[in-house]
């Protein structure tokens, strides 16, 4: 009987152990590249009639925007820039013009 209840125990611990690792625990946000823009950066962006500028490229999230994209400044608010391409608002970032969001 002791060796029943001893290997019931052991397949109990194994199980629980092979459970907690199958658990996923994200702390950081999915790697999708989208961010949580503060509110008063995409109000700022909205509000603003910018002139659209053509572009070929890819417009996505992590890709970069060549120098010849005017990039405009978001005030008291560091690390944010925008540009209209394509009819499409962007949030990059203004050092290198990386796409940081795409709002729609």
């Amino acid at each position: 009987m002791r060796k029943i209840m001893l290997a019931a125990a052991a397949m109990l611990t194994i199980s629980s152990a092979a459970s907690a690792q199958s658990t996923v625990i994200v702390t950081d946000p999915a790697p999708t590249g989208s961010v949580v823009l503060p509110g008063e950066v995409r109000t700022y962006v909205m509000e603003q009639n910018t002139p659209s500028v053509v572009y070929e490229g890819d417009i996505a999230v992590g890709a970069t925007l060549p120098d010849t994209v005017e990039i405009h400044t978001v005030p008291n608010i560091d690390g944010y820039g925008y540009t209209v391409v394509n009819e499409r608002r962007v949030i990059v970032e203004p050092k290198t013009h990386r796409v940081i969001q795409v709002l729609e």
